[in-house]
């Protein structure tokens, strides 16, 4: 291990990328520590104590939202947008040609779109943001310079998080908006701990046990279906040009059981937290009918039932969502064809392309239901033990494993091209 890490720093490029991420993490972590004015901070603690839906918000947010800063909405206006713009390439064919057709050009044009529809999302976040702090009087009473103060400085925020994100992602060693998020939690665990040890009581010795066997049963798992895939075997034509032979050789083709990564886990984040923040919002309108829907709404989300189904279904559909987008059966098909290259078995194009799609589908749903397990295992354990600590953290050790394997895999790509390049 610790060979493979003086390799690392042995090569300049990849050690420069390595200290650039670095240093745009900890310019996150500074600017989320950099509170709004007007915030009664003694109010704001109490308010995060055992609230689960700001502590998986605050998570979302990469831990700008507990200390209510300059960057409280973190990451989740982009991510949200994101959303939205990749349904669109499902629904609207002209986006989904920008997306997948256009190259280089139009994928840069999809990106400044979504870059776009962030602002105003960030702004009514922002808004929902101020109404439910207000009503918990951790803001005072604010006039409309210091409301709409605060809003312009969330959206800049915000566009701050998704520029450092995007400058992340350019050197290849992994997802920026991710980065974040791993950043945000990472930075939580001290005070988790901490917590944990002042609440320590003796006699649930063994509860604490079981909430240890269940942290490690979800890495184990995390890594398990991040690492696992399907081999499907491909053989080459011989074919003669002039004097010499080409092909006839055998490979495979890897499927991977979870296509989409960390991605459906925040996407379905994203929409969990969504209904109850558009609720605590209405909750401050005058219709008592609006206030009462707004009531059921948020009484519903802090039913444990209910919430642990739908983080489980909202997992379950965004892996499949996902996985439609990155995953094309046809352009492989067409691919394979134009290489010369077949599956066994199975005639080219079409044939070939239905045959992907179905085994892509089946390998998806068990990768699926096994990634909605392990979302809501902790919710599972918290319910049991009645221990609130950890119950945000599924979402947390999800984000965590799969944001170091991946980053892993991404650093010993680059190593691997480097070995290519001297040899």
């Amino acid at each position: 291990m610790l060979d493979k890490i003086k390799q690392i720093f042995k090569v300049r490029e990849l050690r420069n990328k390595i200290l650039f991420i670095v240093a745009i993490l900890v310019v996150f972590r500074v600017a989320a520590n950099i509170p709004l004015p007007w915030v009664n901070t003694e109010q704001l603690k109490q308010l995060f104590e055992g609230n689960q839906f700001l502590g998986l918000l605050n998570i979302f947010s990469g831990g700008g939202l507990s200390n209510i800063s300059i960057v409280l909405l973190g990451v989740g206006p982009y991510i949200t947008s994101s959303i939205i713009m990749q349904l669109l390439t499902m629904i609207v064919p002209r986006v989904e040609q920008l997306y997948k057709e256009e190259g280089e050009a139009g994928r840069q044009k999809f990106n400044m779109i979504t870059r776009w529809i962030t602002v105003p999302l960030a702004g009514l976040q922002t808004s929902a943001m101020i109404a439910l702090l207000k009503s918990q009087n951790v803001f005072g009473q604010l006039d409309a310079f210091q409301t709409t103060s605060i809003i312009i400085i969330a959206i800049a925020g915000t566009v701050f998080l998704m520029w450092l994100g995007e400058l992340i992602t350019e050197k290849g060693i992994g997802n920026g908006v991710s980065f974040l998020i791993f950043a945000g939690i990472v930075a939580s665990l001290p005070s988790l701990v901490s917590q944990l040890l002042l609440t320590f009581d003796s006699t649930q010795l063994f509860t604490y046990i079981l909430l240890l066997a269940a942290s490690l049963v979800t890495v184990a798992g995390v890594v398990m279906i991040t690492e696992g895939q399907r081999n499907i075997p491909v053989s080459y034509a011989k074919r003669i040009r002039g004097s010499k032979t080409y092909g006839g050789s055998s490979t495979h083709l890897p499927l991977r059981v979870n296509q989409a990564g960390v991605i459906p886990i925040i996407f379905a984040i994203s929409i969990m937290l969504f209904p109850s923040m558009l609720a605590n919002f209405l909750v401050q309108v005058d219709n008592e009918t609006v206030v009462s829907f707004a009531n059921f709404v948020n009484n519903l989300f802090q039913n444990q039932l209910f919430y642990g189904a739908m983080y489980f279904v909202l997992v379950v559909l965004f892996t499949y969502f996902y996985t439609a987008v990155v995953f094309d059966p046809n352009k492989i098909s067409e691919n394979l064809q134009k290489q010369g290259g077949y599956i066994p078995g199975i005639r080219p194009g079409k044939p070939t392309s239905e045959f992907l799609y179905k085994i892509m589908n089946r390998i998806t749903l068990a990768g699926s239901m096994f990634l909605g397990t392990i979302a809501v295992l902790p919710l599972i354990v918290q319910g049991l033990s009645g221990v609130s600590t950890f119950t945000i953290g599924g979402t947390s050790i999800l984000i965590v494993v799969s944001v170091v394997i991946e980053t892993i895999k991404q650093i010993e790509g680059q190593m691997v091209m480097r070995d290519y390049e001297g040899f």
